[in-house]
């Protein structure tokens, strides 16, 4: 069983200049075609440890330094990770409770390991995608009458 620890603290100012410059630093490397890339790390002493990065992983690094180079708190979950409630209920922005209702109508699948509850982070991320578009939807109708019944700027 996978579970994930989801960000506690919001990012420093320091950490927030330093993940925006460095972001952009290596998003110039986005565009080149290898599949890997070759990045320094250095320790303590300051020696260089060579690190070969798949490109996927370099892409991720990029779009993790740009959030938090906006000041977002930033998590990394597998799709196959587990979640506690109170961790989907978070990534949902919604009450535990609010979560375990949903659970138990069936709204999202979960299963039990002893007498907690376990969610899959797929699954929820599947239900969040579903109510967007569910409001997208309903949003798009009520523009749409709105405009109808001439209720729009002009």
């Amino acid at each position: 069983m996978t579970t994930t620890q989801l960000p506690q603290t919001m990012p420093t100012a320091e950490e927030v200049a330093l993940a925006r410059e460095s972001g952009r630093a290596l998003s110039a490397y986005l565009q080149m075609r290898s599949e890997t890339q070759q990045i320094e790390i250095f320790d303590d002493k300051g020696t260089a440890h060579p690190v070969r990065v798949p490109m996927s992983a370099l892409r991720l690094l990029v779009d993790v330094l740009t959030e938090i180079g906006e000041g977002n708190a930033v998590s990394i979950i597998p799709v196959h990770a587990e979640l506690t409630t109170q961790e989907a209920a978070d990534v949902l922005n919604v009450s535990r409770p609010h979560l375990v209702k949903l659970l138990e109508s069936k709204e999202i699948p979960f299963h039990k390991t002893g007498t907690h509850r376990r969610v899959r982070y797929q699954d929820v991320i599947a239900y969040k995608e579903r109510i967007d578009a569910e409001r997208r939807k309903a949003l798009d109708a009520l523009a749409e009458q709105a405009q109808e019944l001439g209720l729009g700027y002009e």
